[in-house]
């Protein structure tokens, strides 16, 4: 190999985005998970294709299915600085039937297979398959580095986990050289890594590729009758037993702060989502979203500096080790380790307290709420009280076992119709 410093710039990434992300129930029933907000003013699928960019990687393509509008919404606001004139872009492929007209896609990797002719036309020495539903921020050209120079069939990210959490992932057995001897989807014995014992690989779903030897082996799976066409389930325990897979551990290619942990985040369930936007209110978050060294790009939209306003006793517009973005508007409330997104407006003696508060919120006079997610465009009643009694509040809101409370506008509605 003669150039190891450009190989992202003769690389696409293609983003898995089409996962209903059902675990957050009635926060997906309008979007697909990757298009779910996050961190004040991004949406998840940002993460992955930010750190595509800040790689060098300017050739994607995102691959959408179920409820797929405001994510394809999002990328054409948020994602349409790209120039083709210098052979960037970012191309939606939504499932459309261009294969059979009763074919929608079979799996993770039928995604791929059924765009082939579209990737074809990029001309791209190599792909990088990402999910799109996972926070964390990696530099992916050093995970092609270690593809190419390990001459594998496919590089596997892994996080380093704790050996009894493992069994929730795919985990990899692998030797000394990192080669991954097998591939066990949730094992209840996971095997350990080979310098510790007490530690497991997992999965990450970030797959590196030859486009030429995939595109291959794309061609041989549809036509498999026996194959779910999923790269997991399939592709990846296949080339495991009779080619070469190489482990790259997310901890060798993380970017963050020095000294401190590796962040990669499944914010997949309601619990996790808000524990994952609560965490970014802390002194010194584990994420960092101040790095204009590695930014999150996102649609940024067009709105004025938040404002707090009145300053008397139980009507004070504050907030207290919390994140506000713009557009927003205090008015006469106490708000307390919670992350507000853009034009969310509050009103006097109102409390918030350890809260999510989606865009264009509306909470009116003396409501009170506590470790709460509020969905985007809610209007919160005068008065409502949420997270201090767990079983009144399960009579309209969506509380899960750790008590979290999820408010959504028919919820509310609900709400309102049985007072």
């Amino acid at each position: 190999m003669t150039d190891t410093t450009r190989l992202s710039q003769r690389s696409m990434a293609f983003v898995l985005a089409g996962g209903r992300g059902s675990r957050l129930k009635e926060l997906t029933d309008r979007r697909v998970k990757p298009a779910v907000y996050f961190g004040g003013k991004t949406r998840i699928i940002d993460f992955a294709l930010s750190n595509a960019v800040n790689s060098g990687i300017r050739r994607m393509a995102v691959a959408t299915q179920y409820k797929a509008h405001s994510l394809i919404r999002h990328c054409q606001r948020g994602w349409n600085f790209f120039r083709a004139e210098r052979n960037e872009f970012i191309d939606m492929l939504p499932a459309s039937q261009r294969v059979s007209e009763d074919m929608w896609y079979r799996g993770t990797a039928d995604a791929v297979t059924q765009n082939i002719d579209i990737v074809d036309s990029y001309g791209v020495e190599y792909i990088v398959i990402l999910a799109g539903d996972h926070v964390y921020k990696m530099d992916y050209e050093m995970m092609l580095r270690q593809h190419v120079e390990a001459k594998a069939d496919v590089t596997i990210g892994c996080l380093t986990v704790p050996r009894q959490e493992a069994s929730a992932f795919g985990v990899m057995a692998v030797d000394k050289d990192s080669r991954i001897t097998s591939f066990l989807e949730k094992p209840a014995d996971p095997p350990a890594t080979p310098e510790d014992p007490d530690k497991a690989l997992a999965s990450m779903g970030i797959y590196v590729f030859s486009w030429k030897y995939l595109r291959d082996l794309l061609l041989a799976d549809a036509e498999d009758p026996n194959s779910s066409h999923d790269f997991g389930n399939d592709l990846i325990p296949d080339i495991v037993k009779n080619g070469k897979a190489v482990a790259h551990r997310f901890d060798d290619s993380c970017v963050r702060f020095e000294g401190s942990p590796s962040y990669w985040r499944d914010v997949g369930t309601l619990d996790a989502f808000w524990e994952a936007n609560i965490d970014l209110t802390g002194f010194t978050p584990d994420l960092d979203l101040w790095d204009t060294n590695w930014p999150i790009w996102t649609y940024s939209e067009s709105v004025p500096p938040a404002k707090f306003i009145h300053d008397e006793k139980d009507r004070r517009g504050m907030a207290i080790s919390s994140m506000v973005s713009g557009g927003c508007i205090i008015s006469g409330t106490e708000v307390r380790n919670s992350l507000l997104f853009t034009q969310v407006h509050t009103n006097s003696y109102a409390v918030l307290d350890h809260s999510v508060v989606l865009p264009n919120v509306v909470i009116n006079r003396s409501a009170r709420l506590r470790k709460c997610v509020i969905d985007r465009a809610v209007t919160i009643p005068e008065g409502l009280i949420v997270g201090e009694d767990p079983n009144e509040d399960a009579k309209f809101f969506r509380v899960t076992e750790k008590g979290t409370t999820l408010i959504t506008q028919p919820m509310v509605d609900a709400w309102e119709a049985a007072q």
